[in-house]
């Protein structure tokens, strides 16, 4: 391949990430302001400024926009929800620590959204990302760690890292309906709930 077609692939390459990132950058605002529900992509494409043509070569619907922000809020937190492992050897702290730092994520990436969006408003994802999934695996590696030491019920661990997560991502759309966002009054609420839950599980041989 001559210079001048690498050069020309490479611009291309950094054309696509320029207008992937607009598009993302601008839902991000579109539907801080407008809510999800009223916005349309129209007014998405309106905030870039590239052409409709352009926007469907990344995204086919709003939905899919939402997804692809969800997608990279997720690959941002699995590195945290790595150290938290790291850095808390007891289950409970680590539960504590990962659901705190998950709410507290959540208001910072959602703060103005969370302000303007109408109260009631849920938002659901749906499908499976790699990035997402790996955050799913975060939590089971960090499940089946406890049931080895004998801190947790020898239970289901794709069932309790799934459910924990629901509980997370349930408590914290209700969170952001809250004025103010309360990221205490939610990490206590979802640790005990998961704590307590975990109490309730049959042990291995019993």
């Amino acid at each position: 391949m001559s210079q001048v077609a690498l050069l020309s692939t490479g611009k291309r390459a950094r054309t696509k990430v320029q207008n992937r990132t607009a598009i993302l950058d601008a839902a991000r605002e579109v539907f801080g302001e407008l809510g999800y529900e009223p916005c349309t992509v129209r007014d998405i494409i309106r905030r870039t400024g590239l052409a409709a043509g352009t926007f469907y070569n990344y995204f086919k619907s709003k939905e899919e926009v939402f997804a692809a922000l969800a997608d990279d809020g997720a690959k941002r937190f699995a590195p945290i929800l790595k150290a938290l492992r790291t850095e808390n050897t007891d289950f409970e702290s680590f539960v504590r620590a990962a659901l705190e730092a998950y709410f507290r994520f959540l208001a910072d990436e959602h703060q103005n959204w969370a302000d303007r969006r109408p109260a009631g408003e849920h938002l659901y994802v749906h499908g499976q990302t790699p990035e997402m999934e790996a955050v799913f695996h975060e939590v089971r590696a960090a499940i089946l760690d406890e049931i080895a030491r004998g801190g947790a019920p020898a239970a289901d661990a794709d069932y309790l890292a799934g459910a924990c997560i629901a509980i997370a991502r349930e408590v914290g759309d209700q969170m952001l309906n809250r004025r103010p966002v309360d990221v205490e009054g939610a990490t206590e609420f979802s640790t005990a709930l998961i704590m307590s839950g975990l109490k309730g599980l049959p042990r291995a041989g019993a």
